[in-house]
């Protein structure tokens, strides 16, 4: 049975389509709302229109990449609080590392299975809403 999430939007930036479609047909069944972009600058584009949970972005992409597309939200006040998972073939620590190390929130290596990107998102948006909690209760004196 599906959970719900309060329609929370997550984007899947992938220039793969078979993995776009897994992992947006994963998440649609968890009740989540997902957009899809098969490129960085459409993905940017949807990431600045409307308001997203999270963003699961690839790195190697046609035009600008996985780097690039990170830097550019990471440098945007609108994006830069919006929670990044990278995704990728390349398990090397050091690409890793330079994910955490930019601002993403975790990094995953593909081939992606369905547990371990329900389990990942999960928990970030999870660590979000308890962010986001003490924040309002430090703001609001609670």
């Amino acid at each position: 049975m599906a959970r719900r999430h309060e329609t929370k939007t997550i984007l899947i930036i992938e220039d793969e389509a078979d993995v776009r479609h897994f992992a947006s047909r994963v998440l649609q069944l968890e009740g989540y709302c997902v957009l899809q972009a098969e490129d960085g600058d459409k993905g940017l584009r949807l990431a600045r229109e409307s308001p997203m949970a999270l963003v699961l972005l690839d790195l190697r992409l046609p035009g600008d990449d996985g780097w690039a597309v990170l830097q550019q939200m990471k440098t945007e006040p609108a994006l830069s609080a919006i929670p990044v998972i990278m995704f990728t073939a390349s398990a090397g620590v050091s690409q890793r590392n330079k994910a955490l190390s930019m601002g993403a929130a975790d990094y995953l290596v593909k081939p992606l299975n369905a547990a371990s990107l329900k389990g990942v998102v999960d928990r970030i948006l999870y660590q979000r809403r308890y962010q986001d909690a003490i924040k309002e209760s430090v703001h609001t004196g609670g």
